[in-house]
């Protein structure tokens, strides 16, 4: 089977078409490597003020951040008979992604890459609780580690540039 990603940006983002399909190459290469399978994920990337407004409604933390993932797991049948699962939506701040990339050390595709994947697992009922990724720290929790398993895999990828 397959997996359906739907991926969309703000307008006012001027996001190249070619940066949305490889985003979407990327999260199909990542679920199939994970085995995710008939599942549908949408992925919006957006601005600062958009950001923090959803996670100032859903989070009560008035700031913005870099990822979101929103879990839904409701299922629905296409017209052709195949169950779908909803996974859910990431929402990816690209005001915030450059500020991240600087603070790891990283190019913004490489940052772009983690967000992707963080929002990924989170979709699947992974978790990091308060452990959050530390330049130059060796994850402790099952998500993070899986998480930089799955970068390690794809180093070789490319979204933007």
């Amino acid at each position: 089977m397959s997996n359906r990603i739907l991926i969309d940006a703000q307008e006012e983002l001027s996001l190249s078409d070619s940066v949305l399909e490889k985003a979407e190459h990327f999260v199909e290469k990542v679920m199939a490597f994970q085995k995710y399978d008939s599942e549908e994920v949408s992925v919006l990337f957006c601005d600062d003020p958009t950001i923090q407004d959803l996670n100032s409604q859903y989070r009560n933390i008035d700031a913005p951040t870099d990822v979101l993932s929103f879990e839904n797991g409701s299922t629905y049948e296409d017209e052709d008979g195949t169950e779908w699962l909803l996974a859910g939506d990431i929402i990816i701040s690209m005001q915030t992604l450059p500020k991240n990339a600087q603070y790891f050390e990283v190019d913004e595709d490489e940052e772009l890459k983690r967000l992707l994947v963080h929002g990924l697992l989170h979709l699947h009922g992974m978790d990091h609780g308060e452990e959050h990724v530390q330049k130059d720290t060796e994850p402790e929790c099952e998500m993070l580690k899986v998480q930089k398993k799955i970068l390690e895999a794809f180093s070789t990828e490319t979204i933007i540039g």
